[in-house]
């Protein structure tokens, strides 16, 4: 699914209209049917107070629609026209005007906090006041009254965006004149972050249970700070031309169940073990055995036809225990990795899963770095240990695959203010070395060479767990073992290792979920 900016959602709902062809105002229609039939599959009663925040722009037309399909049902809305201006959008002023005309609805002007409404916690608010279109923060009588909505424990309901949530301008729409920067050094190069807007700093945004976004997802609803305002998200498909979304560009995208599994591939009647590719694990140091179980465990789960763990020699015997599929590679250091005779034969190369900052475990990551010719996945302390020593990250070769949360990601990239912030430098930073970025939180961000990025659609807060990360390594790993593509093997592996989570969450619970449940329930 595509994730598109504000002026490109614009341009759809323009082609929608042109070439359907539909009016504006029968688009808006539309769009406010879905809020309503998703209302309405959960609302148990007629006996509701609903109070609908309606602005002067498109965003109120949607409003004041919604009020009176809801009038004709049966419950009757309060609607508050929120005065920002004495002039409202056609669309808005022609449903306002049905409104009127066409029903009974309580109607009420806002033009200062004087005629703020009383909001008891049980009411349901609606939010339609500014929706998708603000670029600026919200101030005067109409932050005041955000801030009123905020302040109780009402059902609070977006529609499309919460009111005074914006997604920043690209920073080549930004004039000179608007522009502050900081410069973050990063190999002795400089890169210049835009900070001529905090991102969303203001307080003045609606804090939503629930945001019923069109057709598209927005960039905002990514990001974890947004978190508190958006609530639960949902798209709502009102019907937008498909050949306009087919063809738009874009290079933000929301992986979904249609992208992700048509990449996997059936197995063969007549394939063998050596068909789905030989990996090598290079994992563990003392006390961090259970990290290379763990990625070893998945990396076979996930399809490798084999796998060779290449472990200090205190790891030996808790893998041969713990998961006697694997193959071993020995280390002569009892405590740490410090070389491995041969990688040629092998079909992808998996570092960093408990193994440790030894001096010479770096010089073999080194080594692993320079000589490698196979698809390489690096996580965990092989990423602090390059953090350590940003000159080899030139030295990657391309298409590696590295999976960092947000703190190795800053010991390796520099800190930023804000996750739109990170973002761009994320995507800075793949398209500079030509690597693939796996940013692990709640919508993992993965950011590719060609300066897209994929933002996960699976998974849930029972997966921050110690290990979780390791799975997903194991999980890549095979996947490059097997001869997906590095860019395929990020997409799918990421999705799989979601999808796997959401089964334990939903089997055991979030709170008790623990790596190996993950595992256990890989499906592919």
């Amino acid at each position: 699914m595509k994730i598109l900016p504000v002026d490109k959602i614009r341009e759809a709902d323009a082609y929608t209209i042109e070439n359907e062809p539909i009016d504006s105002i029968d688009l808006m229609e539309r769009a406010a049917s879905m809020v309503y039939d998703w209302f309405m599959k959960r609302c148990k009663t007629k006996e509701v107070n609903v109070k609908i925040f309606c602005g002067v722009g498109n965003n109120g037309g949607d409003g004041l629609a919604l009020a009176r399909m809801l009038y004709f049902t049966g419950i009757i809305p309060e609607v508050f026209i929120v005065r920002v201006s004495d002039k409202m959008s056609r669309d808005c002023e022609m449903n306002f005007n049905r409104l009127k005309e066409e029903t009974e609805t309580p109607m009420y002007d806002i033009f200062s906090e004087d005629d703020f409404p009383l909001i008891n916690d049980k009411d349901i608010i609606v939010d339609a006041i500014f929706g998708s279109g603000l670029n600026r923060n919200i101030e005067g009588f109409a932050a005041e009254l955000i801030s009123h909505l905020n302040n109780n424990n009402a059902i609070r309901i977006a529609i499309d965006i919460p009111s005074g949530l914006w997604e920043r301008q690209r920073d080549n729409e930004t004039t000179s004149q608007q522009v502050e920067t900081r410069q973050l050094h990063h190999e002795n190069k400089q890169y210049v972050i835009d900070t001529s807007k905090k991102y969303n700093s203001q307080p003045s945004i609606f804090k939503a249970d629930y945001t019923l976004s069109f057709q598209f997802p927005k960039l905002a609803f990514m990001f974890p700070e947004n978190d508190v305002y958006v609530g639960q998200w949902e798209i709502l498909d009102i019907g937008l031309h498909k050949d306009y979304i087919d063809n738009v560009e874009t290079l933000n995208f929301y992986t979904t169940e249609d992208m992700a599994m048509p990449i996997l591939r059936k197995r063969t009647k007549f394939s063998h073990k050596g068909t789905y590719g030989h990996a090598l694990l290079v994992a563990g140091s003392s006390g961090k055995t259970g990290a290379a179980l763990l990625s070893a465990e998945a990396c076979l789960r996930t399809g490798v036809g084999l796998l060779t763990a290449h472990l200090p020699k205190d790891a030996l015997l808790p893998m041969q225990i713990y998961l006697p599929e694997a193959m071993t590679s020995i280390d002569k250091s009892e405590t740490h990795c410090t070389e491995i005779e041969d990688i040629l034969p092998y079909t992808a190369i998996g570092v960093g899963p408990g193994l440790g900052k030894n001096p010479e475990t770096a010089i073999l990551l080194k080594k692993i770095i320079q000589e490698a010719t196979q698809p390489l996945v690096l996580d965990a302390d092989a990423l602090n240990i390059i953090a350590d020593n940003p000159t080899w990250i030139s030295f990657l070769p391309n298409n590696t695959i590295l999976t960092p949360h947000p703190k190795e990601f800053e010991r390796l990239f520099g800190r930023t203010y804000n996750s739109y912030e990170r973002l761009e430098l994320q995507r800075n930073m793949s398209v500079t070395h030509n690597i693939i970025i796996v940013l692990k939180g709640a919508h993992t961000a993965i950011t590719f060479p060609n300066g897209t990025c994929f933002f996960n659609s699976t998974g849930n807060p029972g997966m921050a767990t110690a290990g979780s990360g390791d799975v997903l390594t194991g999980m890549i790993l095979s996947l490059l073992a097997q001869r997906y593509s590095p860019e395929e093997s990020a997409l799918l592996g990421v999705y799989l290792h979601g999808k796997a989570g959401d089964k334990a969450a939903k089997e055991i619970g979030e709170n008790a979920m623990i790596a190996r449940d993950i595992v256990r329930l890989i499906r592919n």
